[in-house]
């Protein structure tokens, strides 16, 4: 017969084999790559890393970025092995864990954070990305719209804390990312400049107030504090909006009760 290469075996059959072969190889191949971060994973019982797996986890890859220096995946050196301030409430895996001392410190739950790199993010002409107006000054607020500059920024308990003083932007989204604060005795550190992400604010321009529930009075003095006053990195940018996320659930303890 015609394409019969030998006994039962034809070119459309070794093809169809041939394709299968290839398409269980790509399968395992995209699942061996998932595995480039979160891994290894962590074992509640024995409190400790498992063991890694060659086979199933690719070996590190190194990425060149665009402003200098390298990214590998995975990377052993930034597995991140913290617990929180917290304690388990049960031995079993998958147990709640409670808070120990200050909740809002504590770093879990809404409050937990990724170490991400402690550079700030950059433009394609190497400037910091989200910046301040007062180091941006080709930005402003447009004519139509109330400039929240000036506005008083009030907690969850319906206390001034302080007065917005500035907006950062994000220059290459073009969207504001922050408004920036200045404490009074209120907010717990007065004279203190602090960050509010736009996601935990709401802004009043009837009234001229910036509404955060997210914190109440004195909590805004523990707003995690920058490196330099004009950027944020990426690591910042976790701690700050964390701090906030932990706000939602910790800043009332009867946020972390029940309703009914």
């Amino acid at each position: 017969m015609k394409g019969e290469i030998m006994g039962m075996f034809d070119v459309a059959q070794i093809t169809l084999y041939v394709f299968f072969i290839f398409f269980i190889g790509l399968v395992f191949y995209l699942q061996r790559e998932t595995r480039r971060e979160g891994y290894p994973l962590f074992s509640e019982p024995s409190n400790t890393l498992k063991p890694g797996d060659d086979f199933f986890i690719p070996q590190a890859k190194v990425f060149k970025l665009p402003h200098g220096g390298e990214a590998r995946a995975p990377d052993d050196a930034r597995i991140d092995t913290r617990l929180g301030n917290a304690e388990k409430m049960a031995v079993w895996p998958g147990a709640p864990i409670e808070p120990i001392g200050d909740p809002m410190l504590a770093e879990v739950g809404p409050g937990s954070y990724a170490l991400r790199a402690d550079v700030p993010d950059l433009m394609v002409n190497g400037a910091p990305k989200i910046v301040p107006f007062r180091v941006a000054p080709a930005f402003d607020i447009n004519v139509n719209d109330r400039d929240p500059r000036g506005f008083a920024l009030v907690g969850g308990n319906g206390v001034a804390v302080g007065t917005i003083k500035d907006v950062w932007i994000d220059k290459s989204e073009i969207i504001i990312r922050y408004l920036e604060a200045e404490l009074n005795a209120a907010g717990g550190k007065p004279g203190r400049s602090v960050l509010v992400p736009m996601n935990f604010l709401r802004i009043d321009r009837d009234r001229g107030i910036v509404k955060v529930k997210a914190l109440m009075g004195s909590q805004f003095g523990n707003v995690p504090a920058l490196k330099n006053p004009d950027q944020i990195t990426f690591l910042e940018e976790e701690k700050v909006t964390a701090y906030y996320g932990a706000g939602t659930l910790y800043s009332d303890p009867q946020r972390a009760e029940p309703l009914l």
